[in-house]
C-alpha cells in the first residue's frame, strides 16, 4: 500500500481549512442558535392590540394593549400606558375579549360523528354511576373541539350527560392540547345529576317516578354520610367519589328544568348540607327569591334551547330575570340528541343580550361569571395580569351574527387564525 505523504506546506493548508471550516460552523452554529431564540420569542411575546378590550376586570378599554410573556398576560392597558417592546409579535382586531368558557357540554365525550363510536357521554348499564370519570372519555383531537376554539371558546365544562339520575363527572378543560393531559383544568369539577324526565330510566325501568328518583339521590348521600360520620372514606370507586360530595369537596350539578324539580334539588341540599349548582332551570324564573336565597349559582339552559317536555316554560328572558335577582349564572351549550351536536355559546350570549341583558352582563355570563362559578376565575375568565393568556379576538361586535372570530390564542399561544 503506497502511503500518503504530509510534507510543512501541506498540514499548513489543511490546517487553514480546517480552521475555516471551524470557524464556518461556529457561525451556522450561532445563527441557528439565534433563529431559535427569534422563535422562542416570536410563540411567547405577543402583543394584542384592539379598538376595544373587554377585559371583564372593569370598564372595556378603547385602544387598548395585551402584553403576553410565557403563556400569561404580562400587562393591559391603552396604547398610551403599555409600550409594546420591538421583539413582541403584534396582532391587532376591532375587538378583543377573554377567551369564551363554555360552562356545560358534553364536547369531547360526544363527538360530531353523531355514532356509537363516538358518544361516549352515557352508559345506560345502570342509573347511578358517580364514580365514572370524564377524563377517561375525553378526546382532545375531537373535531368538535377545533370547531368551538375557531370561534373564541377557549375553556371547557364537559363531562357525563344529564340523561341519567346520576350519569358520571365533570371535568373543565382548555380547547388545546392533543391528549386529555395537556388540555386539563380541573379532572373532577362536579358529578352530573338529573332529576325530572331526563333523570328516569325510561319505561320499565328505575326510577320511575320523581319520588323514587329523590330516594335513590337520598339513599347513595346517607351512605356517605355515614362514612362521613365515622371518618371512614369508603375504598370503592362509587362510595370514594360521593364521600367527597358529603365532605364539601365535589358539589352535585343538578339537572333540573321545571319547578317542582328545582325545589327538589334545594330541599336535598339543605337536608344533606351538601353544595350544588342548578343546571338547566327553565322555570328558574318561578322561584327567584328561593334560588337567591339558597346561595345557590345556575348554569342556566341555552338561550335558544327547544322547549318541549320539562322545558316548556323556558324562555330567553330567564337570564335577564336572574341578574335582576342577583342571582350567579352563566350560559352554556348544553346538551341534545341533535346534528351538529353543539351550540356555540356566544351565540346564546347574543340572544340573551337582546332579551333583557346588557352587553356587558351578556358577554360576563360566558367569561368572568362562568369561570367564578366553575372555581377557575384565578386563571381564566378576565385580561388581567398573572391570569393565563387566553383570548379571543373579533372584526366586530362578538355578540353580534355577523361578526367573524379571527384568532383565538390558548395559553400565550395563537392556536387558530382561521375566519369563522
Amino acid at each position: 500500500m503506497k502511503s500518503k505523504i504530509f510534507t510543512t506546506k501541506t498540514l499548513r493548508r489543511n490546517g487553514s481549512i480546517m480552521r475555516s471550516s471551524v470557524r464556518q460552523l461556529h457561525i451556522l452554529l450561532f445563527m441557528t442558535l439565534c433563529l431559535c431564540v427569534s422563535a422562542v420569542i416570536t410563540n411567547a411575546q405577543i402583543a394584542v392590540k384592539g379598538e376595544t378590550v373587554w377585559t371583564m376586570a372593569g370598564e372595556p378599554i378603547s385602544n387598548g394593549v395585551v402584553l403576553i410573556k410565557d403563556g400569561k398576560i404580562e400587562a393591559v392597558g391603552t396604547e398610551g400606558q403599555v409600550r409594546i417592546p420591538t421583539n413582541y409579535r403584534v396582532v391587532s382586531a376591532k375587538v378583543v375579549t377573554p377567551g369564551l368558557i363554555d360552562a356545560r357540554t358534553v364536547v369531547g365525550l360526544n363527538g360530531y360523528l353523531g355514532q356509537p363510536h363516538d358518544q361516549m357521554a352515557i352508559d345506560r348499564s345502570s342509573s347511578v354511576q358517580p364514580e365514572l370519570r370524564a377524563i377517561d372519555a375525553y378526546d382532545a383531537r375531537e373535531r368538535l373541539v377545533t370547531w368551538l376554539r375557531e370561534f373564541g371558546v377557549t375553556t371547557l365544562h364537559t363531562g357525563h350527560q344529564p340523561s341519567a339520575l346520576i350519569s358520571g363527572q365533570t371535568m373543565i378543560v382548555k380547547t388545546t392540547g392533543n391528549t386529555v393531559e395537556e388540555a386539563m383544568i380541573k379532572q373532577t369539577a362536579m358529578i352530573s345529576v338529573a332529576l325530572g324526565q331526563s333523570g328516569m330510566g325510561g319505561q320499565g325501568r328505575s326510577p320511575g317516578t320523581r319520588s323514587k328518583a329523590a330516594a335513590m339521590l337520598r339513599a347513595e348521600l346517607i351512605k356517605a354520610q355515614e362514612s362521613a360520620k365515622k371518618d371512614d372514606p369508603p375504598n370503592d370507586l362509587k362510595g370514594e367519589i360521593m364521600y367527597r360530595v358529603i365532605k364539601g369537596e365535589v358539589p352535585l350539578l343538578v339537572y333540573a328544568e321545571r319547578s317542582i324539580d328545582i325545589m327538589t334539588a334545594l330541599r336535598i341540599a339543605d337536608e344533606f348540607k351538601i353544595k350544588i349548582i342548578l343546571e338547566g332551570a327553565a322555570d328558574a324564573h318561578m322561584h327567584l327569591d328561593e334560588i337567591k336565597a339558597s346561595g345557590f349559582p345556575v348554569i342556566l339552559h341555552p338561550t335558544m334551547a327547544r322547549s318541549g317536555g320539562d322545558r316548556e316554560n323556558l324562555s330567553m328572558e330567564t337570564a335577564g330575570k336572574l341578574k335582576a335577582a342577583g342571582i350567579p349564572f352563566a350560559l352554556q351549550s348544553g346538551y341534545e340528541g341533535y346534528v351538529p351536536k353543539t351550540r356555540v355559546v356566544l351565540f346564546e350570549a347574543g340572544v340573551a343580550a337582546a332579551n333583557g341583558l346588557s352587553r356587558r352582563d351578556a358577554l360576563a355570563s360566558i367569561t368572568i361569571d362562568a369561570a367564578r362559578i366553575l372555581g377557575i376565575d384565578n386563571r381564566v375568565g378576565s385580561l388581567a395580569v398573572g391570569k393565563d393568556a387566553d383570548i379571543a379576538l373579533y372584526d366586530g361586535d362578538p355578540l353580534e351574527y355577523a361578526t367573524h372570530c379571527i384568532g383565538t390564542i390558548i395559553d400565550g399561544n395563537i392556536v387558530s387564525e382561521v375566519e369563522r
